[in-house]
């Protein structure tokens, strides 16, 4: 098992959460080592709504059995649209998923600040197809100027990824196999 270290200082955690089957294994590690966090789901990027109702429900289905609160941030898919506006072309891991990522990691932020959270990490860094150095770049950018700390944990390590999979089938987690924004769907056929 990984044991995992809060960075100095801080203690309430704010776990920003894409989708439930990221973030089986990382609750469960979080709470065997003592951190019980509240998730943070904000995932405007995601269509159609359908899609994100799914995704939503998942996701709040494992929090209940697991006794982790959750938080679901306002959808706003117009907001984030504006945000990759002109990025709509790039690769998945380009320009546009980093915008993707600032944008929601600051809907955490703000959140945390205002909430009394003092740190704040994101399942998209256990997905193994997304870039763990961008996605930490995000989370650095978010936080920066205000007081809650990023903590860039690697949360594929430690065993963390073949327990995400047995985590989505004992579930029987509905595992989507795109991100959930409509140009990764458009830029795949590209």
């Amino acid at each position: 098992m990984l044991e995992l270290e809060l960075p100095a200082g801080t203690g309430r955690v704010l776990l920003h959460s894409c989708c439930a089957p990221c973030s089986g294994a990382v609750i469960e590690c979080m709470l065997a080592n003592g951190i019980v966090p509240t998730v943070f789901f904000s995932n405007s990027n995601i269509v159609p709504a359908d899609e994100y109702e799914l995704r939503k429900a998942e996701l709040k289905r494992y929090c209940s059995a697991s006794g982790v609160p959750v938080v679901d941030d306002d959808y706003d898919h117009r907001a984030w649209l504006e945000a990759v506006r002109g990025l709509e072309r790039e690769p998945e891991r380009g320009r546009r998923c980093s915008a993707c990522f600032l944008f929601r990691l600051r809907r955490a932020v703000s959140y945390a600040g205002q909430n009394g959270f003092d740190v704040l990490t994101t399942t998209l860094a256990s997905s193994r197809w997304k870039d763990l150095e961008q996605v930490n770049a995000a989370g650095e950018a978010a936080c920066a100027g205000s007081s809650v700390v990023w903590w860039p944990q690697n949360w594929r390590k430690g065993g963390l990824q073949p327990r995400r999979g047995e985590i989505i089938r004992e579930q029987g987690f509905y595992n989507q196999l795109f991100c959930g924004c409509e140009f990764s769907k458009i830029n795949e056929k590209i």
